[in-house]
């Protein structure tokens, strides 16, 4: 059973809001969102949290600023997602414009796995430009106790950048940045790695300002010119959008909005049919995010990081297009195992069980993370998905997503230590989470998962519940007002708006088998709407949770709604 419930929001905090001269509509939204004072809106660059705050940021500029002055070779070890290939790309550019000699090393995920282990330090030390002095991790590191051991024995020193949460044990390193490593107080927890690569090259400028380092031959660089990088990874995480994490995907925007962007970003966008003029959160999260990602799960993450680093238009062109035709690929591979997981579903009763669990040694390892996500929005379960981890089929890997409630990893945590020797390896956060363990323990984990599902979870943790804004007045459904909306940055834990109410159904009508057009009347108003991947009709009249969303043909722009929940 699903419920359509109305976000609480304090008249008070609104009204604040409605005088500091907020469109009274937005500040009701933020005021629901838990914006108490108008300068918690303020998306300057001068409303940042200080670097100096982030724990490890001072000793890792020391670090870096002594290797560029050192003329060290420096390599950037990325990761396979977008929030490691635009934290590489950052790293890259911004050394880059610091002074530094660096490059960068992109593990392939089906050989070598997740974060720095002992083999990519070995590939790291065959760089056919010279073995490094300095390895970089970008959104991973911290659990790399083995691989930062074995940099430590062939003399690399390694700083570690990453936002992901620690182990028992710290790497070795010569320097850790990381919000969640213990003692440290920075208030944005959630910023992504990407976040906390910007936050460590300002630190690195601001060291090199003190040591005079700047000149003629090497001008102080501006770094905002890197936060349509930073936007996008951000975005693209999932990670909240706690005031930091705004202020920075909103300068990044604003950036892309004004035609200001790497030319890889240019090339995305154009790649995906959207208009970077009018860029939203949700262009970067469900347009050009997928398309980067589709090169880590089907190959390696070469491409993606290749289109972001690249200045030559044409190069990032064709990579773009590259980027594009694997999304498709990647979306193909997708569909066929969700139809698969879906099948395999049809003899279980998920409402029987807390949890979802389903292995197939059919599956693409690079897609089983949008499989559990399709399963756990599907069902309202905390959902993993395994694949074969490679052609021996004793090893599986597994991703997982989670709902709210319930923290993906502290479970994995827990299991490891009710069954010792289980799980290979973990990681990962709240909501999404990754394991490795033996093809034969599948069923055990089930078990185990299960378990503890029916421990954490209440029947009211497993109802679904859309939250929506309420009631939208007639007078706003207007292209001008979901343009506002829409420049406005909205993303996890900052969710976009989304209204309800009752409306009757004067037509509707399926679309490419896989999607209901209607036509929505409320008194005199008829509004169009359409309810991707749904297929089942509705009664007469309803009430329904939906975005907004504009709809332009042939120049003349009409409101469209989102449907995102309707009663049945």
């Amino acid at each position: 059973m699903t419920q359509i419930v109305t976000r609480a929001c304090s008249p008070v905090d609104a009204e604040v809001l409605t005088r500091h001269g907020l469109h009274p509509v937005l500040a009701r939204l933020y005021a629901s969102r838990g914006v108490c004072m108008p300068d918690e809106i303020e998306t300057g660059l001068a409303r940042l949290v200080p670097p100096v705050e982030l724990k490890g940021c001072e000793e890792a500029a020391v670090l870096l600023a002594d290797a560029i002055q050192h003329k060290r070779r420096m390599l950037v070890v990325a990761d396979y997602d977008c929030d490691g290939a635009t934290a590489c790309a950052v790293a890259v550019r911004g050394l880059r414009m610091l002074g530094g000699q660096i490059d960068y090393l992109v593990p392939n995920r089906f050989e070598y796995g997740y974060g720095l282990t002992p083999e990519i330090v070995e590939l790291a030390a065959r760089n056919p430009a010279g073995k490094p002095e300095l390895l970089i991790t970008v959104d991973n590191g911290i659990a790399s106790v083995d691989g930062v051991e074995a940099a430590n024995a062939l003399g690399i020193d390694v700083l570690v950048t990453d936002h992901h949460l620690p182990g028992d044990e710290l790497p070795a390193a010569r320097a850790i940045v990381n919000p969640n490593q213990p003692g440290c107080t920075f208030p944005s927890k959630c910023i992504a790695g990407v976040g906390v690569m910007f936050y460590v090259l300002l630190a690195l400028r601001a060291e090199l300002r003190r040591r005079d380092a700047f000149s003629d031959a090497l001008p102080e660089p501006r770094l905002d010119g890197l936060l349509d990088l930073v936007a996008l990874g951000t975005v693209a995480d999932v990670v909240k959008l706690d005031g930091n994490n705004r202020v920075l995907v909103a300068q990044g925007l604003q950036r892309i909005r004004k035609g200001k962007m790497q030319p890889g970003i240019a090339a995305l966008f154009r790649a995906a049919a959207r208009d970077a003029r009018s860029a939203s959160g949700f262009d970067l999260g469900f347009a050009l995010g997928p398309r980067l990602n589709a090169a880590g799960r089907l190959s390696d993450m070469s491409l993606g990081i290749e289109c972001l680093t690249t200045d030559d238009i044409g190069r990032a062109w064709d990579l773009a297009q590259q980027l594009d035709t694997m999304n498709r690929e990647r979306r193909e591979i997708e569909a066929g195992m969700q139809q698969q997981a879906l099948e395999d579903l049809s003899t279980i009763d998920p409402a029987g069980a807390t949890t979802i669990t389903l292995f197939n040694p059919g599956w693409h390892q690079g897609v089983i993370g949008i499989v559990a996500g399709r399963l756990k929005e599907k069902f309202h379960r905390p959902s993993f998905t395994f694949a074969l981890a490679d052609d021996s089929g004793q090893t599986v890997k597994g991703s997982g997503r989670s709902i709210a409630g319930f923290h993906l990893r502290d479970a994995l945590d827990l299991i490891s230590k009710r069954e010792p020797g289980m799980i290979v390896k973990f990681g990962g956060h709240a909501m999404a989470a990754g394991l490795t363990l033996a093809a034969a323990d599948v069923p055990r984990f089930t078990a185990a998962f299960e378990a503890v599902g029916r421990e954490w979870l209440s029947e009211e943790a497993l109802s679904r519940t859309v939250e929506t804004d309420g009631e939208l007045e007639d007078a706003y459904f207007t292209p001008q007002f979901v343009e506002m909306l829409d420049a406005a940055v909205w993303g996890q834990g900052f969710p976009a708006p989304v209204f309800s109410g009752e409306f009757d159904i004067a037509s509707q009508a399926l679309v490419k088998d896989k999607h209901l057009k209607l036509q929505l009347v409320r008194g005199r108003q008829r509004f169009n709407a359409i309810w991707f991947n749904h297929t089942d009709t509705l009664p007469a009249r309803t009430t329904v949770a939906y975005r907004l969303a504009s709809d332009t043909w042939n120049g003349v722009s009409r409101v469209q709604l989102i449907v995102e929940h309707a009663a049945s």
